[in-house]
């Protein structure tokens, strides 16, 4: 079972922000660090992030890390015998994981439609994470080893329109979890769920969207624990 510790953009841009993150995944036994990569203006030419009624535009840009830094962070992740992975929301970026030399791609579920991007990703031979919500209709230009996470793109995600019941965990490999706390991703594991990927943070009150809906290092290190437990039941 693999389980996902996602800082997001919950770092700030702040690289001893973001190492103190990767030092807690790391000791709370997560097996992934995991960020993502965006050029802020081409995702948002407009300038809104709206989310929980307001704009998060300037909060945002400024956790817009660069080449330099993400090479960083991947070394430290490497020095820590942690595996570094990001979702990259453009090509470049893309490009930039592929000379780190990441073990596998994650798609997030705002690029899942993007046929040139998957080509892309597809063409790495590397084993693809794709976020998804149920009954997703790829494109077809995915490998059939592609594993298939069941997310609701809300942040937070109400508990409410989560509806697990409904999610084949035979057909999906897990969970991206964007609701508060950890009950849905243990409940998803539970149901059979392999991997969960939880945004963590290291304090819910820092500004930015996903803080919110985001693990404490607590609730991280609880629901590694949970999913150490499920993996000797189930």
């Amino acid at each position: 079972m693999l389980v996902i510790a996602e800082a997001g953009i919950n770092h700030l841009g702040n690289l001893r922000v973001a190492k103190e993150m990767i030092d807690i995944a790391k000791i709370v036994g997560a097996d992934i660090f995991k960020t993502q990569l965006y050029d802020v203006d081409s995702l948002f030419p407009d300038k809104k992030i709206i989310s929980q009624g307001k704009n998060w535009y300037e909060e945002v840009k400024k956790t817009q890390l660069t080449k330099r830094q993400v090479v960083g962070l991947a070394e430290y992740c490497q020095s820590l015998g942690l595996e570094f992975m990001a979702s990259a929301f453009d090509l470049e970026r893309l490009s930039w994981l592929g000379e780190i030399g990441v073990r596998r791609h994650k798609v997030a579920s705002r690029m899942n439609q993007n046929r040139e991007y998957l080509e892309t990703v597809s063409r790495t031979g590397k084993e693809i994470l794709l976020s998804c919500r149920l009954n997703y209709l790829s494109p077809c230009v995915l490998p059939l080893s592609t594993k298939f996470l069941y997310c609701i793109p809300q942040y937070p995600a109400p508990l409410t329109e989560i509806h697990l019941q409904d999610v084949n965990f035979q057909h999906y490999a897990g969970f991206s979890d964007h609701t508060v706390g950890i009950d849905a991703a243990m409940v998803a594991i539970s149901r059979g769920a392999q991997i969960i990927e939880k945004h963590f943070t290291l304090d819910t009150t820092l500004l930015g969207p996903d803080q919110i809906c985001s693990a404490t290092p607590l609730e991280l290190k609880a629901l590694v624990d949970f999913a150490r437990k499920a993996e000797e039941i189930l």
